[in-house]
C-alpha cells in the first residue's frame, strides 16, 4: 500500500455535532496510526463560530505525546521550525495553506 503524506479531514462545513467531529476526528487518528499510511492530518474545523476549532485544540492538547506535534494553521509558516521540520522530512512541498494564516486548520503530525 502506498503511503499518502497529508489527509486533508474536513470536519468544519459537514454539519456535524461537536460530538460527532470529536468521534470522527478520533477514528481518523487511529486508524491512520495503525495502518502508518499517512504522515500528516490536515483537519479543516472551518471559521463559524469557532467552537469547533477550540474543541479540537483542546483535543489535540488533552492528546499530548500522542503525535509528533500539533501545527495550528495560523503558526504553519516559514519562521515555525516545527513546521518546517515536519514539511522537510514528510517531503511535503506543496500545501496551499503554508504561510497563510489560517486559523481555521490544524495539523496533526503523526509518528
Amino acid at each position: 500500500m502506498k503511503i499518502k503524506i497529508i489527509k486533508t479531514l474536513d470536519i468544519g462545513h459537514t454539519n456535524l455535532t461537536l460530538d460527532n467531529a470529536q468521534s470522527l476526528l478520533e477514528t481518523t487518528v487511529s486508524q491512520a496510526l495503525y495502518e502508518q499510511q499517512i504522515r500528516v492530518l490536515k483537519v479543516i474545523t472551518g471559521h463559524g463560530s469557532g467552537k469547533l476549532k477550540m474543541a479540537i485544540r483542546d483535543w489535540c492538547v488533552e492528546q499530548s505525546g500522542r503525535f509528533q506535534a500539533v501545527i495550528n494553521g495560523e503558526d504553519y509558516h516559514l519562521f515555525n521550525s516545527v513546521a518546517v521540520d515536519m514539511r522537510s522530512v514528510c517531503k511535503i512541498k506543496k500545501d496551499n495553506d503554508f504561510g497563510r494564516n489560517n486559523s481555521a486548520i490544524i495539523y496533526i503530525w503523526l509518528w
